[in-house]
């Protein structure tokens, strides 16, 4: 029986911090990003087969983003913004995932 994918990774929710800005007003802000953090396990569970085995080799540590939308923090605005600048999903090598978040600067000129 294959082995479920989610007990490859430890999963904890983190915030990190990524400037928006409001289309509305135009003002610019930093908002507290929710992402889940998908750190892969140091060794695969022992009921394992050669497929799972195989899956593990390739597995990566990730995290998706699971804010799609924040509110503008203009007391006077206060419109919803949806979050597009910031990627959803970001692989990383190593313990930890980055301690910044970095913003596509060409976006909007795809």
């Amino acid at each position: 029986m294959a082995i479920d994918e989610r007990e490859f990774y430890d999963e904890r929710e983190e915030k990190k911090k990524a400037t928006l800005h409001c289309p509305k007003c135009r003002k610019s802000a930093e908002y507290d990003l929710a992402w889940l953090v998908r750190t892969k396990r140091k060794q695969l569970p022992p009921r394992a087969d050669e497929n799972d085995r195989a899956k593990f080799a390739k597995a990566r540590s990730y995290m998706v983003r699971k804010d799609d939308l924040v509110m503008c923090k203009n007391v006077q605005c206060r419109k919803r913004i949806e979050v597009t600048g910031v990627q959803s999903v970001a692989f990383f090598d190593g313990p930890s995932p980055p301690a910044t978040l970095e913003m596509d600067d060409n976006f909007g000129n795809r």
